[in-house]
């Protein structure tokens, strides 16, 4: 809802003497008051980002329902002397909201202490650095009122001297683009005008060019020069304005140069009417709609894609009361403002097209498509990865929970692993914590830009990239199945424990080992005892088998924020014989080795992309697809190892972001036939292995805890067990 047009009208009315005759101090103040209060309208819809250039200041407003692709680099009025970046957000929020696409104001420098040309050197600055972050000429429209509508003209003046690309378009309201004031209807509409006198606009003149500068020069007063080779314009002026002359004749010379333009006069309006948000008025916003669809395309399409390769089998492996989720959570030193981090959330799911999406079905294969909005902040009051129905993952693929001071995000497996499931953690967290408490976070240590647009290379499919052309054997024995009494109401009991990263690495270093390879050694020795226990029969035993993800990114150049992991699987067979630690630590030392290769990965890659490209799979309906991968995931998915075993490894983030945050936590969901998983992580001087069981005896748990004190290790432990 707008502002009625007769309140504003004798509002201005009222003021016009004041602000005919006030100092040039009172009347900044009082036009950086009224943007503030145009700013206020929008709040709840638009997101702000402050940015700082070296002569100036600039600013974000991302609006929450972001309908178009491009920007809008706005600069705006005040007659060159007036207006500060408060003011400017002002309008652009406004913009932003209004046409749903995100707008950069640019608070130009102010004469007379800053006069001409440092606004047209500021405005070019501006709009390099859009171009510096990846919006191409055609994707920026140019919007500015007044001083701004001329200033924006001058631009592209200045743009075709330095033979650069022209914008989409420009947006001119009530544009000022003679200094000289020469325009008949400054005597015309005098007395009709409630805002502008002329004596007014000649004092800005004056402080503009500082006595040094012909008013005539064409980027003073862009009406002097040549236009021809201008994108197509859309000009805005109020028939009771004394501008009304400088529009109708830049409307004119546009055409004259072969020009597109269409000028917009609406009867009784006053100089920059569009600016007060009226009621009567509101179909200026359909028309700037339909000229940024024109000249930008039409409104944003969200993006789809295709599961990757590893993600395929998630949809069709689920279970009624499972699905395949995974956990990364931080806990900060103060409680979380939860309205905060949803702005937050607001901003980071746009940088994130391929983790911010919901599962949709098609034909042949699921695929996924990204949300149009940030889901809503859940409220954490159980266990952690409480199952996910179906139905919500077609919604959305991941939600985010908060809990007193801890956030946290649950990704369905299908979207990305445990790396980019980090980057999404710690790129919300950095904004969260920019908005909270006003630092400023670098993009270092997997925290990527939040404004920035997403890069190609994140979000391809890096499985179909570095297939080989050798074939892996899928070959695999049967591991030992853990077993237990089943939680009746899916509840999964949670077991951490706490070991010094020092001493660990120490240990690791003893056995000649790395410390993953260590913790799945001491996880093959629980299992071993745990085995010798409950089968007494060593002919009856089974192999013991513990899956450790290889992150691939380590061996390929890839910078997707996809799934991109395989996995090894040590194995020890029991019926052999007892095993020491240090022979489990050979073991799975030499496997690791054996197996994380290149060519050995790419093989494995090539095993499982090979499969879906043959000819009548490709043209199989998804539920005979759905069928068929389920029965390969119940023979080799849960049939091949004991439990998982994933090992995020030491967490990097920007120097400014520790003081704030406390702890780190990483959980992998149990599968349906495999009771237990277990997913670590290290933050600062502690590994925090996390154990979750769907069963209810932590026989697990306690002989994991024994092989650790059996070694020395100092360990801490936690549960949430009921």
């Amino acid at each position: 809802m707008g502002l009625p047009a007769r309140l504003v009208r004798s509002q201005l009315n009222f003021f016009k003497p004041f602000v005919a005759n006030c100092s040039l101090e009172v009347t900044r103040k009082g036009q950086d008051k009224l943007g503030e209060l145009m700013e206020a309208i929008h709040k709840k819809d638009v997101i702000v980002r402050d940015y700082s250039f070296e002569r100036f200041e600039g600013a974000w407003l991302i609006p929450r329902d972001e309908r178009r692709s491009g920007v809008i680099l706005y600069l705006h009025g005040g007659g060159y002397t007036c207006g500060d970046l408060d003011y400017a957000k002002g309008f652009g929020a406004t913009l932003a909201d209004e046409c749903g696409i995100r707008v950069f104001c640019a608070a130009y420098r102010l004469a007379p202490e800053s006069p001409y040309p440092a606004a047209v050197e500021d405005a070019l600055e501006a709009y390099r650095y859009l171009l510096e972050k990846g919006y191409a000429p055609e994707q920026i429209v140019l919007c500015g009122e007044s001083a701004g509508g001329g200033l924006i003209c001058a631009l592209c003046l200045r743009l075709k001297e330095m033979n650069m690309a022209m914008p989409a378009g420009l947006i001119a309201i009530s544009p000022w683009t003679d200094l000289t004031c020469s325009g008949k209807t400054y005597e015309e509409n005098r007395e009709a005008d409630p805002s502008l006198t002329e004596e007014l606009l000649r004092f800005y003149a004056d402080c503009y060019t500082g006595g040094l500068t012909s008013k005539e020069e064409p980027l003073v007063s862009p009406l002097f020069g040549d236009l021809t080779g201008f994108p197509p314009v859309l000009l805005f002026v109020g028939g009771d304005e004394i501008l009304l002359d400088d529009t109708r004749r830049l409307h004119q010379k546009l055409l004259d140069a072969g020009c597109e333009s269409k000028m917009i006069i609406a009867p009784e309006r006053w100089h920059a009417y569009v600016l007060y948000y009226l009621n009567e008025n509101m179909s200026d916003f359909e028309e700037m709609g339909k000229f940024l669809s024109r000249v930008m395309g039409g409104e944003r399409k969200l993006r789809w894609m295709q599961l990757d390769n590893a993600a395929k089998i998630y949809p069709a492996a689920r279970r009624r009361n499972w699905n395949n989720l995974f956990r990364l959570s931080a806990t900060l030193t103060e409680t979380v403002d939860v309205p905060t981090l949803q702005t937050a959330l607001d901003v980071t799911v746009r940088r994130f097209p391929s983790i911010a999406v919901r599962l949709r079905r098609g034909m042949f294969w699921y695929y996924l498509e990204q949300i149009p909005a940030a889901p809503a902040i859940q409220p954490e009051k159980s266990y952690p990865l409480v199952h996910m129905p179906f139905d919500d993952i077609r919604k959305c693929a991941f939600r985010v929970l908060v809990y007193r001071d801890r956030i946290a995000v649950e990704f369905f497996h299908a979207l990305t692993d445990g790396t980019g499931g980090a980057i999404f953690l710690k790129t919300l967290l950095a904004e969260y914590l920019c908005r909270r408490y006003g630092v400023e976070i670098p993009a270092t240590d997997g925290v990527l830009r939040r404004l920035d647009p997403p890069r190609e290379e994140e979000l391809e499919d890096s499985f179909q990239k570095y297939a080989g052309r050798v074939e892996a054997s899928r070959k695999e024995a049967t591991a030992y199945h853990l077993s237990g009494t089943p939680e009746p109401d899916g509840y999964l009991d949670l077991t951490t424990l706490m070991v010094p990263a020092a001493e660990l690495k120490a240990k690791a270093k003893e056995y000649g080992v790395t410390v993953t390879e260590l913790l799945c050694a001491a996880m093959m020795k629980a299992i071993l005892n745990l085995q010798a226990q409950k089968v007494p029969s060593r002919r009856r035993r089974r192999p013991v088998k513990v899956l450790v993800p290889v992150n691939l990114r380590g061996l390929f150049p890839s910078q997707s924020l996809r799934n991109f992991a395989q996995y090894v699987t040590p194995e020890a067979d029991s019926r052999l014989g007892d095993y020491t630690l240090e022979e489990l630590c050979r073991i799975v030392h030499h496997r690791m080795g054996l197996e994380v290769t290149r060519k050995n990965m790419s093989a494995r890659i090539a095993t499982n992309v090979n499969s879906e490209r043959i000819p009548i799979l490709k043209v199989m309906p998804l539920f005979i697809k759905n069928f068929a991968m389920k029965m390969v995931f119940d023979t080799v998915g849960e049939c091949k190892s004991c439990l998982c075993m994933s090992n995020l490894g030491v967490v990097q983030v920007p120097d400014a972001m520790r003081p704030y945050i406390r702890r780190m936590d990483f959980i992998i969901g149990v599968q349906a036939k495999a009771p237990h998983n277990c997913g670590i992580i290290t933050w600062g001087d502690t590994v925090y292995i996390n154990m979750i069981r769907n069963i209810r005896e932590p026989e697990l748990e306690r002989h994991f805890y024994e092989v650790l004190h059996w070694m020395g290790l100092p360990v801490k432990a936690e549960s949430n067990g009921r």
